[in-house]
């Protein structure tokens, strides 16, 4: 009984499973071509559920119909032109038919009319046309399935590994394909272009893996490895340059090859930073950095040689002419530029390794030339022109050196002593020691020294109070002897008397210009004095003439000194010849720490270009070049001049450091050139190619010109604390703004007293004061009227100025004790010195007092006779009394007492 259950149950299932199994079989069977073999096992047609199997077919057809739609939607285009030219045809050939048939049955008809003969006429030329059309379509038919053969010819050349013969078989395919007669936007024609240039593209990929197994680059390890073919016969590096030209990829690999191999091995042999310097070797086709090699120029080179010999063995001579562009463009400079400058010598103490590298270098030249390179001509100009290259190391070593000099500040000022000898006569040093030798303070010449720096309003005094302040500095007739002996003047006869040291008096020849002018008298008075010396060594009294640098009076040449200053001097000069004698003047002036560093590398220049001129034969490499060091010391100098100002400027008191210094260095340069010309070790040539006396003089003028710019900013910075423009006697704080301008005048005093000598400190500061004087003089004249309370009130200003006399004492400009009676000098570099006391005289007298300081004493010497009635009228009220002193002063037209 369940043996009964079971069968009926598995026939049921199949019973229910047949109409799937027939649905299948039938849609696989219409679909495929298919029948299943197990068709037998299933029940009769007549007893299954044929409806699945209808469902089946339906959904099968549906399947289809959008397949067939999706299709026909694709190809819509191409099955339309297609239907219609085969229905064009299908039309043609119908048509033709039916003209065959025409043509036949007139043929057979006997009587043909002529109008039937050119219809037939003109179908024959139509089918004639059709024939051809019909022909053409074959021919191209053909080419198509032809170049669609070729096409995959290259596809099976390209999978095989054989580039160069796809090449040429895609070549072959696009001028075929150039010659197919239909047009380029035929789809056909498009699709056959798009997959040729689809294969162009996949063989470049199976070319550029075969260049890189050709050419393989390791830039970690410092490896290049360039094999001339590929094993197993597969491409040779000449075959690649076909495919690089056809792909137009020749420049770019070729730059792209060089920046491998600098990676790889250039770039790390030329790089200075790294701690030990790799050597390069050559094992077969690879190249590689191993070892350590010498870090100098001339290994490099030879280590670059190698490189760039192995690559021009390696690399086809197609490609080697654009690589070596790419070389040459960026290796080049940057071996002239890292290695080669550098190593240039900036003296003549590493010349015989200049000389080496200059050899090594040449035959790198030599080598890139035999391994077929070009395009290294800056390598070769470089060689070429080594001497001036040297020559320009050593300029440009030269100028940068002064350069960071000054970047670095003037540095720790220290003493140095000028010593100057001067020829003067007896009557010239008694003035010398009466009115203080060289402060000139009585034709104020010296502004003249200084380059014409002085402000314009000190030369705008009248010709009679100059005149007048001259008068005032003549020596005193009755003090004469005393000046004398305090110089060290005696009798004629007696030649033995000291010449006191006095560094705190200034002399006329010692400003700047002048020194220059002085040097061949300082020469001769020094060959005077050893003349001298010779002949009297046994003579006690005259030992002492050696001493202190008196010369031989017979040899001595008269300088030009301060001009005379009495009418009874002139004409003891004109009566006769008077004795000179030799004057030693010592001063000691700070300077920075600049002009050592600038005057060593002028004479070490010097001397590198003397030696060069003398050892010619051992220095040809760079012998020619004497000259341009010789110029050297004036680009120097100049470059010094340029750039100096603004360094200087930094520093408190930096102009007149700036001044000491240029006149150092300019009297250190002329102790150089006159020594220079005496050497015997100098050749005659390198002694005349020694032009510095333009240098010394620029230098000088340099100086003063620097003192000057200093002089006119005081006196700017002077006269803004004095109120500009403003009157200082109509100002509200007229005493403040003397105390400023006095208190300006102590502290650049102050500050120039440790760097000036002690002359120039004189005259400098006397400068100051004698603006300050200037203005006050002049603010007090342009005042209209003057009361008695203003008057004071003046009087006392000029007072509390006059207090600067404290800063010329004798004591003080001397450097010796304070003395109880001794008498500021301040007038003697302050001309309108004397001219500011007498107006506070003025203007706290009477007209009594005034008339005793015009007639008895020296007011007529330093006003005139109107200024001093300007006054008069300005302070007093005008009545006969006022009247009658105004032309008593204007009829004395002589000072009363003898000055």
């Amino acid at each position: 009984m369940a043996a009964t259950t079971t069968a009926t149950t598995a026939t049921t299932a199949t019973t229910a499973a047949a109409p799937q199994q027939l649905s299948d079989a039938i849609v696989n069977f219409l679909l495929d071509d298919t029948f299943p073999a197990q068709i037998l096992s299933l029940p009769p047609v007549s007893d299954m559920d044929l409806q699945p199997a209808i469902e089946a077919l339906e959904v099968a057809k549906a399947n289809l119909e959008e397949e067939v739609h999706t299709i026909n939607q694709e190809t819509k285009d191409d099955v339309s032109s297609w239907a219609q030219d085969a229905k064009a045809l299908q039309d043609d050939i119908i048509r033709s038919k039916a003209i065959a048939n025409d043509i036949i049955r007139q043929s057979e008809a006997p009587d043909v009319s002529g109008e039937t003969i050119a219809d037939a006429e003109e179908r024959v030329q139509f089918l004639l046309r059709e024939v051809q059309y019909s022909q053409q379509i074959q021919t191209v038919l053909t080419e198509i399935k032809s170049l669609g053969g070729l096409l995959d010819q290259v596809d099976t050349a390209k999978n095989d590994g054989r580039v160069l013969e796809a090449l040429r078989l895609l070549e072959q395919s696009w001028n075929a394909l150039d010659k197919v007669g239909v047009s380029k936007t035929c789809r056909v024609i498009k699709l056959l272009d798009h997959r040729a240039f689809t294969l162009k593209s996949s063989i470049h990929d199976v070319f550029d893996q075969m260049w890189k197994e050709l050419i393989h680059f390791n830039v970690d390890e410092g490896k290049v490895t360039i094999r001339p073919s590929l094993p197993a016969g597969g491409m040779a590096l000449s075959e690649a340059v076909i495919a690089l030209k056809s792909y137009k990829e020749t420049d770019e690999r070729m730059e792209q090859m060089w920046r491998n191999l600098n990676g790889a091995m250039v770039a790390p042999r030329m790089d200075k930073t790294r701690q030990t310097t790799c050597g390069v070797q050559v094992n077969g086709d690879e190249l590689a950095l191993s070892g350590q090699s010498d870090p100098s120029v001339e290994s490099l080179l030879s280590d670059l040689q190698v490189i760039l010999a192995f690559v021009s063995q390696k690399v086809p001579e197609e490609l080697l002419g654009g690589l070596g562009g790419f070389i040459m463009v960026d290796l080049i400079p940057r071996l002239i530029q890292q290695w080669l400058n550098p190593a240039v010598p900036s003296s003549l103490n590493d010349l015989p390794q200049f000389e080496s590298i200059m050899q090594s270098a040449q035959a790198f030249c030599s080598a890139l030339e035999s391994s077929g390179y070009s395009g290294f001509g800056d390598l070769k100009e470089w060689v070429s022109k080594a001497h001036m290259t040297w020559l320009g190391r050593c300029r440009e070593t030269a100028l940068d050196t002064i350069r960071t000099k000054l970047g670095q500040g003037i540095g720790a000022p220290r003493h140095v002593e000028r010593v100057e000898k001067h020829m003067v006569t007896v009557s010239e040093g008694n003035e010398l020691a009466t009115t203080g030798a060289g402060a000139s303070a009585d034709t104020n010449d010296w502004g003249a020294a200084w380059d014409n720096a002085w402000d314009d309003e000190e030369d705008k005094n009248d010709a009679t109070e100059t005149e007048a302040a001259a008068a005032a500095h003549q020596p005193a007739t009755a003090n004469e002897d005393d000046g004398t002996d305090a110089w060290g003047w005696g009798d004629d006869d007696d030649n033995t008397q000291d010449a006191t040291e006095q560094p705190g008096v200034p002399e006329k020849t010692d400003s700047p210009l002048e020194q220059v002018e002085n040097k061949e008298n300082r020469k001769e008075g020094e060959e005077a004095k050893e003349a001298k010396a010779k002949d009297d060594d046994d003579d006690d009294d005259d030992a002492g003439v050696d001493a202190w640098g008196w010369g031989d009076e017979g040899t001595a040449v008269e300088p030009e000194l301060a001009k005379p200053s009495s009418p009874a001097r002139q004409k003891q000069t004109t009566a006769g010849p008077e004795e000179k004698k030799e004057l030693v003047f010592k001063e000691k002036y700070c300077i920075s720490s600049m002009p050592e560093p600038v005057l060593n590398m002028i004479t070490c220049t010097l001397e590198d270009g003397a030696t060069l001129i003398k050892d010619r034969d051992k220095h040809q490499l760079i012998a020619s070049t004497a000259p341009g060091l010789f110029n050297l010391p004036t680009l120097v100098l100049a470059l010094f001049r340029a750039i100096s100002p603004y360094y200087y400027s930094l520093a408190v008191g930096g102009n007149m450091y700036l001044y000491n210094d240029a006149l150092y260095m300019a009297e250190q340069l002329a102790r150089f050139s006159e020594a220079w010309k005496e050497r015997d070790d100098v050749m005659p040539r390198a002694k005349s190619m020694l032009r510095v006396d333009n240098d010394i003089k620029t230098l000088q003028n340099f100086a003063n010109r620097s003192y000057g710019n200093e002089m006119t900013m005081q006196r700017t910075v002077l006269q803004d604390l004095l109120g500009s423009s403003q009157s200082i006697v109509q100002q509200d704080d007229a005493a403040g703004a003397i105390e400023a301008g006095i208190a300006r005048i102590r502290s650049m005093a102050s500050t120039w007293e440790s760097i000036l000598p002690r002359s120039v400190w004189s005259q400098a500061v006397g400068s100051l004061v004698d603006a300050l004087a200037h203005r006050v003089l002049t603010d007090v004249l342009d005042m209209a009227s003057i009361g008695q309370d203003e008057a004071y009130r003046i009087a006392h200003l000029i007072a509390t100025t006059t207090a600067l006399d404290d800063l010329f004492l004798p004591s003080k400009l001397g450097g010796t004790a304070p003395a109880r009676d001794e008498v500021a000098t301040t007038e003697q570099y302050a001309p309108n010195w004397p001219r500011l006391k007498y107006l506070g005289e003025v203007l706290q007298s009477d007209l009594r007092g005034i008339r005793a300081l015009w007639c008895e004493q020296k007011l007529s010497y330093y006003f005139t006779a109107q200024e001093v009635v300007d006054l008069i009228r300005a302070s007093f009220e005008d009545n006969p009394r006022t009247r009658h002193m105004i032309k008593e002063i204007e009829n004395t037209q002589y000072p009363a007492v003898d000055l």
